[in-house]
């Protein structure tokens, strides 16, 4: 191609890019490939923008080259940038397609509109290197505790500068009726960092449950170093706030560390959380020690547990109530984001009258189903029986050793039962038929257990009477129709889709 020509350069061009590098802590790399780029931008005001102007600055010696780029390609569609193989052989009989010729340019006089024009483009091309840096910087930082200083407040929202950049905290992030000031330190969670075209924002937050984690992790060594580990927080920002610790050295007592001599490290705590209650829980494995550690001084009972349903029940004396639900319902409100169920409580009388409820109407379901005495009715439901099909489906010798039961009652019991079961399906299928309902669904509600009988006379009156009419329904859809049935939006959803895995089988 001819022996190199300078357009212009000079180790000066280098020591201004290592200042520039320095300044805004930025690679060297980074702000020559700057400069390359405004170079071109004036390159192509002089030769025009239908060329492939390209810039080149030797890192060595500043040298400075200017190139005109064309690709051998087979079909020439833009002249300014493309040749033909053949024509492209005639320069060079190695080339072949999608190589490129590169023709250096002679020197060129940078005008005082190209100059400034090459200087507005390093400019941006330096402020965008610097919001990269910015936004790798504290990407990796998000979940972590930092230190700034209150810049200014606007509508409620607080500025905080950390020096080469800002963040936010957005008045609802701000703990209720604390005030800062500019000037004031502060300290703060980063929730999220988005990138923009003004540069990373970096969104602050003082209500986040995560924040009062990091608090601990800078107040207690054993949660730094990993012995303690928190397994969860919950908060009512202001007010009140749970955490759940756990010790993974048994010889290490997990809350005994987080409160500290005389409670000086939870102090720290509240004294950073503008005196905010801080209850540490003791997490437990066991869903019933852990809801019951999490309702912190209230007395428990008993407890229930619906795994299905993920819902927990929490029996307490009828003069612990108000202590368990707590004022406004914080108490149970915040045990429950803890937990991750969700929890009932209940007093020992309203319990005990539930129970008393249940087993009369248990007692008088087998009284009518199997046409037997109280007696026979009251046995049964205390021994755990709550469905008619239970009695029908156990094994007869499981009946005979109930006390009283012999072969013969518990025979006589099986086969009512039974008996009442077969009528009572007849009864069923002749009121879904009278419905109109199809088959495919009938038999698709055998497959699916979790399906109810009633749920298929509801199906009949909502007009849902096929497989098909089934899997066309969105959840939501199917969750109104069926009401109160205690069928989750997740279960909801795979019963559609198990309907409609029918249509792919077809």
């Amino acid at each position: 191609m001819g022996a190199s020509q300078a357009i212009y350069g000079s180790t000066e061009l280098l020591q201004i890019a290592d200042a520039v590098a320095r300044e805004k802590g930025l690679s060297k790399d980074s702000v020559l490939e700057a400069m390359e780029q405004a170079i071109q931008v004036a390159g192509r005001r002089k030769y025009g923008h239908e060329h492939d102007i390209r810039a080149e600055i030797d890192k060595k010696s500043g040298e400075i080259k200017l190139f005109r780029v064309r690709t051998v390609v087979e079909t020439v569609e833009n002249e300014m940038t493309e040749l033909t193989l053949k024509d492209a052989q005639k320069i060079d009989a190695q080339l072949a397609i999608g190589d490129e010729i590169r023709d250096l340019l002679p020197p060129i006089d940078f005008g005082r509109v190209a100059a400034q024009t090459a200087k507005q483009v390093v400019l941006q091309k330096v402020r965008d290197a610097e919001r990269d840096k910015q936004f790798g910087e504290f990407k990796d930082k998000v979940g972590e505790i930092v230190s700034g200083t209150v810049k200014r407040v606007e509508y409620g929202n607080v500025i905080v500068d950390f020096g080469r950049t800002e963040a936010m905290i957005r008045r609802d992030e701000l703990i209720p009726r604390e005030v800062f000031r500019p000037g004031d330190r502060i300290r703060a969670y980063i929730h999220d960092v988005r990138r923009e075209k003004t540069g990373p924002q970096i969104f602050l937050s003082r209500t986040h449950a995560d924040f009062i984690g990091r608090l601990f992790a800078q107040e207690v060594p054993e949660i730094y170093d990993g012995i303690i580990e928190i397994k969860s927080a919950a908060r009512d920002p202001g007010s009140r706030a749970k955490i759940a610790v756990y010790s993974k050295d048994s010889s290490v007592n997990p809350v005994l560390s987080c409160v500290g001599v005389r409670g000086s490290r939870v102090q720290a705590v509240v004294n950073e959380l503008q005196g905010e209650k801080i209850d540490i829980i003791e997490w437990s494995q066991d869903p019933a020690t852990f809801v019951v550690n999490a309702l912190s001084s209230a007395e428990v009972s008993k407890v229930v547990i619906d795994e299905s349903k993920n819902r927990i029940e929490v029996v307490v004396p009828d003069d612990q109530l108000s202590l368990a639900i707590g004022r406004r319902g914080q108490n149970v409100r915040l045990a429950s984001q803890l937990t991750g169920w969700s929890i009932d409580i209940l007093t020992e009388a309203v319990e005990s009258e539930r129970r008393a409820e249940e087993f009369s109407n248990l007692s008088q379901l087998f009284i009518d189903a199997l046409d037997v005495e109280e007696v026979i009715a009251h046995l049964l439901v205390t021994e755990g029986f709550t469905s008619i099909e239970e009695v029908a489906f156990i094994p007869v010798g499981d009946l005979t050793s109930i006390e009283g039961f012999d072969d013969n009652v518990a025979e006589e019991l099986h086969n009512r039962a039974r008996n009442w079961l077969e009528t009572k399906q007849k009864e069923n299928q002749k009121k879904l038929k009278d419905l109109g309902m199809d088959q495919t669904l009938i038999q698709f509600a055998a497959q699916n257990p979790v399906i109810k009988q009633e749920w298929l006379e509801k199906f009949g009156e909502s007009k849902v009477l096929t497989l098909d009419d089934f899997a066309d329904l969105s959840t939501v859809e199917l969750l109104e129709i069926l009401g109160n049935s205690g069928l989750n939006s997740e279960e909801a959803g795979n019963l559609i889709m198990a309907a409609r895995a029918s249509w792919a089988e077809e």
